[in-house]
C-alpha cells in the first residue's frame, strides 16, 4: 500500500487499523502480562526473602555476589542494545519524531530480560510502565514490519502499541488511549484513536484475564470531599505537590551527569545501585521495586509524619541512583509512589493543625499521585484518568482534576520541562552513535495546525516548509481541501504531509500551537 492511499481510501484504512489494533492488543497484553507477573511475584516474595536473610546471615554474602553478577549482566545487555536503557518512553517519542530507530525484536527480548533483572531480581526503584510502553511499541513496529506495511502505517501501530503497553501495565485502557494522544502524538488524531482504542481495550482484556479486574492500588474506600470549606484544601494539596515535584527533573539531570562523570569502569555503574538495593533490603525494604505495596500500606499502616518524610527522602534518592545508572526501568510508577507520599505528608500536616480530619487521608494519597505525575510529566489529563482507573475512584473526577491542574500550573509557571521531553533531548545530544547511523525514509504525517503557530493565517504557497516536505491533504471539519498555494490555513486544520522521517521534529515544531509574543 502506498502512503497516499491513506488519504484516497481513509475509511478502509481505519477499518484495517481496527483489526490490526486488536491483534496488537492481544500480543502486547500477553507480553506485558508476563512481564508484570514476574515483577509482582518478586514484590510479594522480596520481604519474606529479606526476613530469611536476617535470620540466616551466612547467605548474605552469596546474595550480594548474585547482585554483582546481575549488575554485570545489565551492563552487558545495555551495551548490546543501547535503546533499552532507561524508561523507554523517550525512545518511543524519539522514533515518532524520526530522531531514533530501533531493532524491535532485539529490544523486546533484552528490555524484558533487563527489566526483570533490574526491578524484579535486583529490587531497584524503577517502574514497569516505561518498559511496558516500549515493549508495546516494539510489538506494534513488529506487526507493521511483518505485514509489510508502510512506515506511515507503522507509526500508527507503534503509537497504539505504546498505549496498549501502558493500559496493560496498569489495567487502565482509557489512560492508555489518552497517553497516546496527549504524550506520544500530542494532538487528537482520528487514525491514532482508532488503533489506540482497539489495542488498549484488547490488551487490558488480556491482562484482566490474568490478574482480574481489581484496581492496581488497593486503597479501600475513598470518601467524597464535600463542596464546602474543605474543598479549598485540594488546591493547597496541588500547590504543595507541585512545589515538591519541582526538584524531580533537576535531580534526575544531576544523577545522570554524576554517573557520566563517575571515574569507574562502565560495568560498575549498574552494580552500585544493586549493592545499595541489597543494603536497603535489610533496613527499609518498602522502598525497593516499583512501589505498589508501599502505596497500599500508606493508608493502612498509619505511618507517623517523620516516617513518611524519611520514606519519601529514601525513595526519591534511591530512584535517582537507580535511574541514573541507565539500566532498563521506568520512572512512571515511582513518580506515583512519591506523589502518594506527598499526599500522606500533606494530610498528616493538615490533620496536625486541625484543618482536615484524618478521614481524608486516602483522598490526599490518591489525588497527590495524579498531581505529582501531572507536574513532572506535564500531562494532567493522562495523570487524572490514570489515577481514577488505578484506584477505581471515578466519582472523584472533579477533585482529582482540581489537584492535578493546581500542581501542573506550579511547574508550568516556573518553566518546568516535561520529564520525557527532557530525557529525549538529552539522549539525542549524548547518543551521537544513534543519530550517526540514521537513514532517511519517506513517511506520511498527520498534524493539527495549532493556534498561534507559524502556519496559521498564511497561504500554503507562502509557507517555507522543509525541503523534503510535501503537504498532500488538508481536512477542515468533515471536508477535504486540495492544498493549493492560495489556500489559507486556520487553527484546527488537519494537515497531512509526505516527508522524510528526519524532518518530522522540525515540521511538528512549525505546526504545533505556540503563544505569540505580545
Amino acid at each position: 500500500m502506498d502512503v497516499l492511499d491513506i488519504f484516497a481510501d481513509e475509511r478502509h484504512f481505519r477499518l484495517r487499523l481496527f483489526f490490526e489494533g486488536a491483534a496488537l492488543g492481544v500480543l502486547t497484553g500477553n507480553v506485558v502480562a508476563a512481564f508484570r507477573w514476574l515483577l509482582q511475584t518478586a514484590d510479594v516474595m522480596r520481604p519474606g526473602f529479606y526476613v530469611f536473610l536476617k535470620e540466616n546471615m551466612a547467605y548474605a554474602l552469596p546474595f550480594f555476589a548474585v547482585l554483582f553478577i546481575v549488575g554485570l549482566l545489565l551492563w552487558k545487555i545495555v551495551k548490546l542494545e543501547p535503546m533499552i536503557s532507561g524508561s523507554g518512553i523517550p525512545q518511543v517519542k524519539g522514533i515518532l519524531l524520526g530522531e531514533m530507530h530501533m531493532r524491535w525484536a532485539h529490544v523486546v527480548l533484552l528490555k524484558f530480560i533487563g527489566g526483570v533483572l533490574a526491578i524484579g531480581v535486583g529490587g531497584m526503584s524503577l517502574g514497569r510502565e516505561g518498559p511496558s510502553v516500549q515493549l508495546g511499541a516494539c510489538v506494534g513496529q513488529g506487526i507493521g514490519r511483518g505485514l509489510h506495511r508502510t512506515r506511515s502505517e507503522g507509526r500508527y501501530l507503534l503509537t497504539a502499541g505504546g498505549g496498549a503497553g501502558l493500559a496493560a501495565a496498569f489495567n487502565a485502557p482509557l489512560a492508555g488511549v489518552v497517553f497516546c494522544l496527549e504524550e506520544l502524538q500530542k494532538n487528537f488524531s482520528p487514525l491514532v484513536l482508532m488503533a489506540a482504542i482497539t489495542a488498549a481495550v484488547t490488551s487490558t482484556a488480556v491482562t484482566r484475564m490474568v490478574f482480574g479486574g481489581a484496581p492496581v492500588f488497593h486503597l479501600g474506600e475513598i470518601p467524597v470531599i464535600p463542596m464546602d470549606g474543605t474543598y479549598f484544601l485540594l488546591v493547597a494539596l496541588g500547590l504543595f505537590t507541585g512545589a515538591v515535584s519541582m526538584a524531580f527533573n533537576p535531580m534526575l539531570r544531576v544523577s545522570l551527569d554524576w554517573y557520566r562523570a563517575l571515574p569507574v569502569r562502565p560495568w560498575m555503574k549498574p552494580v552500585l545501585p544493586l549493592m545499595m538495593s541489597g543494603m536497603l533490603g535489610f533496613f527499609m525494604p518498602e522502598v525497593l521495586g516499583g512501589g505498589n505495596l508501599l502505596v497500599d500500606s500508606i493508608v493502612t499502616a498509619d505511618y507517623a509524619l517523620p516516617i513518611l518524610l524519611l520514606l519519601f527522602a529514601v525513595k526519591f534518592t534511591f530512584l535517582m541512583v537507580c535511574f541514573g545508572s541507565g539500566v532498563p526501568g521506568g520512572i512512571f510508577l515511582p513518580m506515583l509512589v512519591l506523589g502518594a507520599l506527598c499526599g500522606a505528608v500533606f494530610a498528616k500536616g493538615a490533620e496536625a493543625v486541625g484543618v482536615m480530619p484524618a478521614y481524608y487521608m486516602t483522598d490526599c494519597v490518591a489525588f497527590a499521585m495524579a498531581a505529582y505525575f501531572a507536574a513532572v510529566v506535564k500531562s494532567p489529563v493522562t495523570g487524572s484518568i490514570l489515577i481514577m482507573e488505578m484506584t477505581g475512584s471515578f466519582e472523584h473526577m472533579l477533585a482529582i482534576i482540581t489537584v492535578a491542574m493546581s500542581a501542573y500550573m506550579v511547574t508550568d509557571m516556573t518553566g518546568g520541562q516535561p520529564v520525557y521531553d527532557m530525557l529525549l533531548a538529552r539522549s539525542l545530544r549524548i547518543r551521537d552513535h544513534i543519530r550517526k547511523h540514521m537513514r532517511r525514509h519517506r513517511v506520511a504525517v498527520e498534524l493539527v495546525a495549532g493556534a498561534g503557530s507559524s502556519v496559521v493565517g498564511r497561504r500554503i504557497g507562502d509557507i517555507a516548509f522543509p525541503k523534503h516536505v510535501v503537504l498532500v491533504n488538508v481536512r477542515r471539519g468533515m471536508s477535504e481541501h486540495v492544498p493549493s498555494p492560495d489556500f489559507e490555513l486556520i487553527p484546527g486544520d488537519y494537515l497531512y504531509f509526505l516527508t522524510d522521517d528526519t524532518d518530522v521534529a522540525c515540521l511538528t515544531a512549525m505546526v504545533k500551537e505556540r503563544i505569540r509574543d505580545k
